[in-house]
């Protein structure tokens, strides 16, 4: 088992929580925390954080920490930083820096958007490569965001443009039926959602009344893996 199955299947998909009783049009700064297990054994620790950054944007940042397991062992840790512009109340990606960190490798990928000349940077260590962005953008890291916030709208279908690698890849999530969810948070009635363009093994609850992001999430593809929220505080 390596550490990419470890994390790389929850890392797209860039958590992060607000507790507001009624929602603003974006989310206000905050400090939450998950908990991450695989096949319902501890793994890591999540702590999300989003602040504003002045000039209109803002930075998402999530760091995992491993605890439990091979990530233990190896001391990994997993570190995502994103900086997006509201458009309207959806995030739109300016930058994206992603890296991985064990005591046997180390992997990093910058991505940055010129929205000037309408283009994406990706770069993995190796040699810069580029391709078309698209307005509405988001990468792995904000798509959560971008889904929840979508919900909260009362969209019940939702297709997102997400810059991944190579390309921006159309990805489409459905709403498919409410569920009670038991987390160390508490307990909830929430949106199921799952992702129907690809058979990729991932189903979000959200609470879109009250958070614009998942209380739990599970991905099967890649590892059996689980985020489920421990605390939040508003900053």
């Amino acid at each position: 088992m390596t550490i990419r199955s470890l994390f790389a299947p929850l890392l797209g998909l860039g958590l992060l929580l607000g507790t507001q009783a009624v929602l603003a049009a974006t989310p206000g700064a905050f400090t939450a925390t998950y908990n991450v297990s695989q096949g319902g054994e501890p793994m890591g620790v999540a702590t999300v954080t989003l602040r504003a950054a002045g000039n209109g944007e803002w930075i998402y940042r999530k760091d995992i920490k491993g605890t439990g397991g091979l990530a233990a062992m190896l001391g990994a840790s997993v570190t995502e930083a994103s900086r997006f512009r509201w458009k309207g109340d959806a995030p739109e990606a300016i930058s994206y820096d992603y890296q991985l960190q064990t005591g046997i490798k180390n992997k990093q990928r910058h991505l940055t958007v010129d929205w000037t000349k309408q283009l994406v940077t990706v770069d993995e260590g190796k040699g810069a490569q580029t391709y078309p962005a698209s307005r509405g953008m988001v990468e792995r890291n904000t798509t959560a965001l971008a889904l929840g916030l979508a919900l909260r709208d009362g969209k019940q279908q939702i297709t997102l443009p997400v810059a991944v690698r190579q390309q921006v890849q159309t990805q489409s999530f459905k709403v498919t039926g409410k569920e009670t969810i038991e987390v160390p948070a508490g307990s909830f009635n929430a949106e199921r959602v799952d992702r129907t363009d690809a058979e990729r093994g991932f189903s979000a609850w959200y609470v879109p009344a009250r958070y614009p992001l998942p209380v739990k999430l599970s991905q099967h593809d890649g590892g059996d893996l689980t985020m489920e929220l421990v605390s939040y505080k508003a900053n």
